[in-house]
Order: structure tokens, then sequence, then C-alpha cells
């Protein structure tokens, strides 16, 4: 778990699945993010995530409110999957619509960096987002995350002509000791 000033970043619960469906099938959550998910794909997606922190010890862990409990979406880490960033640690996030404009993205991404950056051995950390998503791009600015216009690519599990297939990377070096 990794709490932040208003933020917990944990593993997920069954009870977590009803508002992550919910948020999954938000068509402006996932307006820049991909189509909208069924119950069953948005759950296949926690057990994707579930086996993901049982196989490697980090995920994109839910995210809470610690004012209220509430869920507000997920938030971490995982090895990339996609050429150019396959094998990299990579940090993404995923915010209910309620929760935008409130900074959450921002405070739970750094949370998740600073503990990869403390429990991993990655020289840096990327992040991928659709050329489209200039509210993850920003978030990414705001880590001090760099543009590697190099590293852009067209994300192979997006088909072909999709507005939401360019993809941009950003990164973020280790820290000097």
């Amino acid at each position: 778990m990794i709490e932040t000033e208003r933020l917990i970043l944990r593993d997920w619960r069954d009870d977590d699945r009803e508002p992550f469906a919910e948020m999954s099938r938000d068509p402006e959550v996932m307006a820049t993010l991909g189509p909208a998910m069924t119950r069953a794909e948005s759950d296949a997606l926690v057990d994707r995530l579930m086996a993901m922190q049982t196989r490697d010890g980090f995920c994109f862990w839910a995210l809470e409110r610690k004012s209220d409990r509430a869920f507000l979406g997920f938030t971490g880490l995982k090895v990339g999957d996609v050429a150019p960033i396959e094998g990299e640690l990579e940090v993404g996030w995923r915010v209910v619509r309620g929760a935008w404009g409130g900074g959450y993205a921002t405070e739970a991404a750094r949370g998740a960096v600073a503990w990869g950056f403390a429990n991993r051995p990655a020289p840096r950390i990327v992040a991928i987002t659709a050329v489209v998503n200039r509210r993850s791009q920003a978030v990414m600015e705001r880590l001090g995350m760099i543009r590697r216009p190099e590293l852009d690519f067209d994300h192979p599990k997006v088909p072909p002509g999709d507005r939401l297939r360019p993809h941009v990377t950003y990164t973020l070096d280790r820290p000097e000791a």
C-alpha cells in the first residue's frame, strides 16, 4: 500500500469491481483510452491486475481517497508490454470523471513513481498515451517526465485508422542518489 497526502494506492478488492465497471463504461472517461468496457471486460481487467500484483509485486493499484474512502480509479506501475517500452517500468492511471481537476492523478502517480524508484532497479519510468489525450500528457509533464518523440508509436492493440492508435512516450530518469 502507498499513501500520499490525500490518497491510498492499494491492492484490489472484490468490492472495487462495480465502481471500476461504472468508470470503465463512462464514455467521457474512456474517450481517450479506448472503447467503453462491458462489466465482463472490466472484471477481466481487474483479474489481470490482481494476477499482475501476485506475479510482479505491483500493478495499477486501486485508488482510494482517504477522507471518504471513495474509489477514484487506478494508478500504479506495470511492466510495459508494447514496443518501444516493452520490459520497462510503466506508470499509468485512470480516474473517475467526478475527480477530474482535483490533482488526484498527479498526486497518485508521484506516489507510484517514488515507490517504483525505491523498490525496482529500473533506470527510468515510462508513460504512454494516445496523442489526443492531452490531460494525461499534462500529468506526465507535471511529474517532470520528458516527451520522447523518437519513441512515439502506433499502438498495436488499437485498430489502424483509429484516432487513439498514435501514441506518445514520456520518460523520467531515476534521480541521482
